[in-house]
């Protein structure tokens, strides 16, 4: 049974190394195109809960380097990055900007975002009241600002 143990876990040591080079991992940080733009608070809590995923300023921890955790942190990135890119704002229609606005608040409404399993690691990105309503606040304003822009 020992021996088995010793077996198993040369392997599995061996196998981590394996993945380590076998599937390469994109961490890269694209330049800023066009940022947000928001009021000091908004851009703040922004920056904290959501900056990671959804821009190209994110801040790789040290198991971003680290597989196979480093393909589910690249993947969530990836794929945050192509849903919403604060970097990228400039660049958005004022419809497309508009409809993110309204997606950004539904998914803080319904508590998908920042995602659980972001939290697990980074609990200083949970919202509280207090800046739900900020985000909230923030939202409705900057649509009827585009509203006015768009008429205009």
């Amino acid at each position: 049974m020992k021996k088995l143990l010793k077996y198993g876990l040369i392997a599995l040591v061996l196998l981590l190394v394996v993945a380590q080079v076998a599937k390469p991992v994109e961490r890269s940080n694209p330049p800023v195109v066009g940022d947000l733009g928001a009021p000091p608070a908004v851009d703040a809590v922004l920056r904290r809960a959501c900056y990671d995923c959804h821009s190209n300023e994110t801040v790789w921890p040290w198991y971003a380097y680290v597989a196979p955790a480093s393909w589910l942190v690249a993947d969530h990135v990836e794929e945050g990055r192509e849903h919403l890119n604060f970097s990228e704002w400039s660049t958005y229609s004022v419809g497309k900007r508009d409809h993110k606005l309204e997606e950004v608040w539904d998914e803080v409404e319904s508590g998908a975002m920042p995602e659980e399993s972001y939290l697990w690691l980074h609990g200083e990105a949970k919202l509280s009241d207090e800046e739900k309503q900020l985000l909230h606040d923030w939202v409705e304003q900057t649509r009827a600002a585009l509203e006015d822009e768009d008429a205009g």
